[in-house]
């Protein structure tokens, strides 16, 4: 992700209010592909927090082992059509092990979107803590963490999390490691983007009402430059879950993230690859889940930025439904200019 992705400008959204509030939500449903998107990631949200009942309504888990599902004398290929799909098994079973492939799948969305979502947090966390701290400290404080930043964001991502995940002790949980990893080695972009955007705040007539008024620097950044950053801060963490959830997908895939027997889709892949002629839908499941949860994650994220800055339009061609984008930007432009017109006619009366 680049920080071209983000506007460098305060959006106008950043203002606190419901009619602030009305106006995103009206931008943001005007974009038909942002609004199938939401529905998207609000399924798989759903279907993650469901994986337990889902799975009884099957009557399977995800762990439980079905020898007599899978033909030994072909090497572990699962007997039956469509790689055993039945009342039992909703999408069929596993090669060599027969664990059931649907319980799998709905377990590995909590692992995979419970990864992104836990990185991004963390990214979020440093990255604002250490650009507002750099913005408002001195010289010294400023070039020292711009300095760590700069390290941060310069470090080659897949080598640092391949190291560290090797010397963590098999003990530690694993999904939460590779979180912890993936936010503490990728919230480079996110601090710079946060520094810059606070660089800007600052020198604001409010905020420099309140530094007048003996308001003291912490209280300054929580009361007054905190809700500025809300915008780009939002926009750029929807943009950086999809990144996350390839992140650990691919290092699933390589075999240091998510271990055997917790259910990934990234692990899904590294066990399917040779199987893709004999078992294809083994393959393709895992597959098919993760392109529609990046796809989805990524169009929202790109609506959202949209929603927030009407300024800088949609890179996204398909679906924006920019008819009705310019519709509702005229429309919250009328509303403002009949604001500014009734405040003039108050003042001369």
């Amino acid at each position: 992700m680049s920080e071209a992705l983000v506007a460098p400008e305060v959006p106008e959204a950043a203002a606190t209010g419901a009619s602030g509030a009305r106006q995103f939500w009206r931008r943001l449903r005007a974009q038909r592909a942002a609004v199938v998107a939401a529905a998207v990631v609000a399924l798989l949200v759903l279907v993650a927090l469901a994986a337990p009942l889902l799975t009884a309504l099957e009557g399977q888990d995800p762990t439980t082992y079905h020898p007599s599902l899978i033909d030994s004398a072909r090497g572990g290929v699962p007997i039956g059509s469509f790689g055993g799909v039945g009342a039992d098994h909703w999408l069929g079973v596993e090669p060599q092990t027969g664990r059931d492939l649907f319980a799998r799948l709905v377990y590995g969305a909590r692992v995979s979107l419970g990864v992104a979502l836990g990185a991004t947090a963390v990214q979020v966390l440093l990255g604002v803590v250490v650009g507002v701290a750099a913005a408002l400290g001195n010289r010294w404080v400023d070039q020292l963490l711009s300095r760590i930043t700069d390290i941060i964001v310069a470090m080659p991502l897949m080598i640092m999390a391949l190291a560290l995940l090797a010397v963590v002790p098999g003990s530690f949980p694993r999904p939460v490691l590779v979180a912890l990893i993936i936010g503490f080695v990728a919230w480079g972009t996110i601090g710079k983007i946060t520094r810059a955007q606070t660089l800007t705040l600052k020198e604001l007539d409010y905020v420099a009402a309140a530094r007048l008024s003996g308001w003291g620097t912490l209280r300054i950044a929580r009361r007054e430059l905190l809700p500025g950053l809300a915008a780009p801060v939002i926009t750029y963490a929807a943009l950086m879950v999809p990144a996350n959830i390839a992140i650990e997908a691919a290092l699933s895939f390589l075999g240091v993230g998510v271990k055997p027997p917790t259910p990934s889709w990234g692990q899904m892949l590294t066990s399917a690859d040779v199987w893709y002629q004999a078992a294809p839908q083994y393959l393709l499941l895992p597959a098919a889940a993760l392109f529609v949860t990046v796809l989805a994650l990524t169009v929202l994220g790109d609506g959202i930025r949209t929603a927030l800055d009407p300024r800088a339009a949609s890179r996204l061609r398909v679906g924006t439904g920019r008819r009705q984008e310019a519709k509702a930007g005229r429309a919250g432009t009328g509303q403002s200019r009949a604001g500014g017109s009734g405040t003039a006619e108050e003042g001369t009366a």
